[in-house]
């Protein structure tokens, strides 16, 4: 019975992740832990094809991202916006 029973939720889960590769949109697990780790306006950006900075992965270090915190808030002091930002630092990931 357990093994029918896996059987079927394994049958459930690929039916249900088909589709999910087929539609153009990013999203999925790197989408679930850019939305976690990021925020709902990165995870956003990255589903619709944008790219992350490097600044914004840094953010998930623990000393690192009081740095990149004040550096993000000198650029907002600015006025820089997202596409300088994209534009001036290349993207690795």
């Amino acid at each position: 019975m357990k093994k029918i029973a896996i059987a079927a939720l394994a049958a459930l889960m690929l039916a249900t992740a088909v589709p999910a590769y087929a539609a153009p949109r990013r999203g999925g697990l790197v989408g679930g832990i850019v939305g976690c780790c990021f925020g709902i306006r990165t995870a956003g950006d990255y589903n619709d094809g944008k790219d992350i900075s490097i600044r914004e992965w840094l953010r998930i270090v623990p000393i690192v991202s009081i740095v990149v915190a004040i550096l993000d808030t000198i650029d907002g002091y600015k006025g820089v916006t997202r596409s300088e930002l994209h534009a001036a630092e290349p993207t690795y990931f």
